[in-house]
C-alpha cells in the first residue's frame, strides 16, 4: 500500500480555466486540491483576453441573441469537418451542452459575465462555412478587484493590458482612435479605469479578470491551492491513478486523490526539444511563443509514460508575431486586417487572405513554406497611410518608436523597392503583387483571397473605410516592414480524451481515474480556431464534466442536444 502525505477526492493540476473542474467538484461536496508549478496562479488564461466561446450560452438567450445547439454543429461539421477521435461527435455535443449547463453553475456561484457583442465567429460568413454567428458566442468575465482576493492579489499572472480596464470584446474598436466608435469606447475604457482608481481599487479585465474571479470561488468554497507544486509522477494502483507526485518545498509529495486526477497544466510551446520532435521538419522555436512560462510539456509526458493515446502534437494556437528589439514576440492581429496592409514571401507574393483567424493565418505560412519556401518568415508590408492611422504593436498611430527601426525590427523605406532590398525580398515580385492588389483595394473586392468578406475580418478592419474596411491600396511612402513568424499562444494537441474528459489509452480505453482537459489534450476544435475564445472555453468545459464523472453525478454530457 502508498503511504500518503497529503488525501484529497479530486486533484486538480494547473491553474488555468480548467480549475473550474475544481469548483465544480467542491461544489458538489467533495475535497478539492489545485497545483500549480509556477509562484502564480492562473496559467495562460491571465495571459489571454480571457474569453471563453460558448454556442447557444445563457446570456445570449437573456439578450436574445440567435443561437442554437444545431447552429453550433452546423458550424463544427463545415469548419471543422473530421477532425478524428478528439473531435468526435460526442465530444461536440459534451463541449456544447456542458457548456450551456457550465456557465449557469458558474453564474451560481457568483461569476460576473458579460456578452462580447459583435466580436464573431472566426469563419462567420467565410465561403463554405455554415452555423457561424456574426453577432458572436463569446463572453467574457467582468471588471475585477483585485483586492477583493486579500493576501493573493499578488499572486495572480500579470495580464497584458496593464492598468488599463479595457474588456477583450471592444479592445479592437479602441484601437481605431479616429472613428466616432473608437472614441466612444476610449471615453468609456478611461472613464472605467479612473473611476476603479478614485475608488482605490485593482481593477483587471481580460483573462486576469477571470482567473482572479475563479480564484476568488475557490478561496470562499475553502478549497486548497498550492503554488510551486509540480506535478512529478501519476500513482497508479490495480491499473487505477489514485493519485500523483508533487514536488513541492524542496520534496516529492505523495498525493492521494479519491475520485480521480485532472490534468490541466497546459502545453509545451515553452519546452524545445518537444517541439522539434514534433513538428516534423518544420521550421520551429520556442522563441516565437507567447506562451506562459509554465508550458513546459511534463505533464503530458508524463501521462504519455502511463499509456495515453495523443493525437495533433505538430499542432498549435498559431498566432503570426513579428520580434521586438528586445527579441520578445509580438502578436499580430488588426495590423494585418486593416486597409494598407499585404503579407507577401521572399518572393513578393500574396498567398493567403491576410485577415484569417490567427491559427488558420499560421498554418498557411507553414503550408506556403512547405511548398514553395521563403514564407517563414513572410513579411507584413504596410504603408504610411496604415502607420498614420492605426496602432502596431503596442505603438499608437503615427507613431514609430526609433530602435524599432535602428535595431532592425522594423524596415523603413521611401519606396518599395529599397523597402524590398532591405529585407531581401524580390522587388520585381512585390511591385507586382502590390500592383494588382491596389486594383482589388480600389473595388473593394479581393479576387485572390476574398479578404474583407468574412464577419469577424470585418469585425477588425476599419468600418470608415470603404468600400471595403479590410482593402487600401499600399501606396503611400514611406512604407514599412516586420519580418513574420508562427508564433503561437500554445500548443493545441496532447493527451486523447473522451466525451466524459477521461483520458484514453493507446487500445481507446479510458484511463480509470485520470482526466485531462485544455492544451494538454487534443483540442475539441480539431485543427481550426472557432471563435474567441475557443481554448478557454473548452478547458473549462471538460474541466466542469471531469468533476461531474467523477464525483458520479453525470450522464451523457450534452445527452438531450441534437444534432
Amino acid at each position: 500500500m502508498t503511504d500518503w502525505d497529503h488525501s484529497t477526492d479530486f486533484l486538480v493540476v494547473g491553474s488555468g480555466a480548467g480549475v473550474t473542474g475544481a469548483i465544480r467538484a467542491r461544489a458538489l461536496g467533495k475535497d478539492v486540491l489545485v497545483v500549480e508549478k509556477t509562484d502564480r496562479f492562473g496559467g495562460s488564461t491571465c495571459m489571454s483576453g480571457g474569453v471563453m466561446w460558448l454556442p447557444d450560452n445563457p446570456l445570449m438567450r437573456r439578450e436574445g441573441v440567435p443561437d442554437s445547439a444545431a447552429a453550433a454543429f452546423t458550424y463544427f461539421a463545415t469548419v471543422v469537418g473530421d477532425a478524428g477521435p478528439a473531435s468526435s461527435t460526442a465530444r461536440r455535443k459534451a463541449y456544447v451542452g456542458a457548456g450551456v449547463e457550465m456557465v449557469d453553475f458558474l453564474e451560481s456561484e457568483g461569476l460576473e459575465l458579460r456578452r462580447c457583442e459583435g466580436y464573431s465567429d472566426y469563419y462567420s460568413g467565410v465561403r463554405g462555412c455554415e452555423g457561424g454567428s456574426a453577432r458572436g458566442r463569446s463572453i467574457e468575465a467582468k471588471a475585477f478587484d483585485k483586492k477583493l482576493l486579500g493576501t493573493w492579489q499578488d499572486r495572480i499572472r500579470p495580464g497584458f493590458s496593464g492598468g488599463l480596464a479595457v474588456y477583450t470584446g471592444e479592445a479592437s474598436r479602441l484601437t481605431l482612435m479616429r472613428t466616432r466608435a473608437g472614441l466612444t469606447v476610449l471615453a468609456r475604457v478611461g472613464l472605467r479605469t479612473a473611476l476603479g482608481r478614485l475608488r482605490r481599487q485593482r481593477l483587471v479585465t481580460n483573462g486576469v479578470a477571470l482567473s482572479a474571479r475563479l480564484l476568488q470561488i475557490l478561496l470562499r468554497q475553502d478549497a486548497t491551492v498550492w503554488l510551486e507544486s509540480a506535478l512529478s509522477d501519476l500513482v497508479v494502483e490495480d491499473g487505477r491513478v489514485v493519485g500523483a507526485v508533487v514536488h513541492r518545498g524542496g520534496r516529492d509529495l505523495r498525493i492521494r486523490a479519491r475520485d480521480g486526477v485532472l490534468l490541466a497544466a497546459g502545453g509545451f510551446a515553452r519546452n524545445k526539444e518537444m517541439r522539434e520532435r514534433h513538428a516534423g521538419g518544420r521550421p520551429t522555436s520556442d522563441r516565437w511563443t507567447s506562451a506562459n512560462p509554465g508550458d513546459t510539456g511534463e505533464v503530458i509526458r508524463i501521462a504519455m509514460a502511463h499509456g495515453a493515446a495523443t493525437d495533433m502534437l505538430d499542432e498549435a494556437w498559431w498566432m503570426p508575431s513579428w520580434i521586438m528589439p528586445d527579441g520578445t514576440p509580438n502578436m499580430c492581429m488588426s495590423e494585418r486586417t486593416r486597409p494598407g496592409s499585404i503579407i507577401v514571401d521572399a518572393e513578393g507574393r500574396r498567398y493567403f487572405n491576410e485577415a484569417v483567424a490567427y491559427q488558420e493565418a499560421g498554418q498557411q505560412m507553414y503550408a506556403r513554406d512547405r511548398e514553395l519556401g521563403g514564407a517563414v518568415p513572410s513579411w507584413l508590408v504596410v504603408d504610411s497611410r496604415h502607420r498614420s492611422h492605426y496602432p502596431f504593436g503596442m505603438s499608437p498611430p503615427g507613431r514609430t518608436p526609433k530602435e524599432w527601426i535602428t535595431s532592425g525590427a522594423m524596415k523603413r523605406a521611401d519606396s518599395l523597392e529599397d523597402l524590398a532590398g532591405q529585407c531581401g525580398i524580390d522587388a520585381g515580385g512585390l511591385l507586382k503583387t502590390v500592383e494588382r492588389f491596389n486594383t482589388f483595394a480600389a473595388r473593394g473586392v479581393d479576387e485572390d483571397f476574398h479578404r474583407g468578406e468574412g464577419d469577424h475580418e470585418r469585425f477588425y478592419g476599419d468600418p470608415t473605410h470603404a468600400p471595403n474596411p479590410c482593402l487600401g491600396p499600399v501606396s503611400k511612402p514611406p512604407f514599412y516592414a516586420v519580418a513574420l513568424y508562427p508564433g503561437d499562444i500554445g500548443t493545441s494537441g496532447g493527451i486523447l480524451c473522451d466525451e466524459f474528459a477521461r483520458v484514453l489509452d493507446t487500445e481507446g480505453n479510458p484511463v480509470d481515474g485520470l482526466y485531462a482537459t485544455g492544451n494538454c489534450t487534443a483540442s475539441v476544435m480539431g485543427r481550426k480556431y472557432l471563435g474567441a475564445g475557443a481554448s478557454i472555453a473548452a478547458s473549462a468545459v471538460f474541466g466542469h464534466v471531469a468533476a461531474n464523472h467523477a464525483s458520479a453525478t453525470e450522464r451523457e454530457p450534452g445527452a438531450d442536444i441534437t444534432d
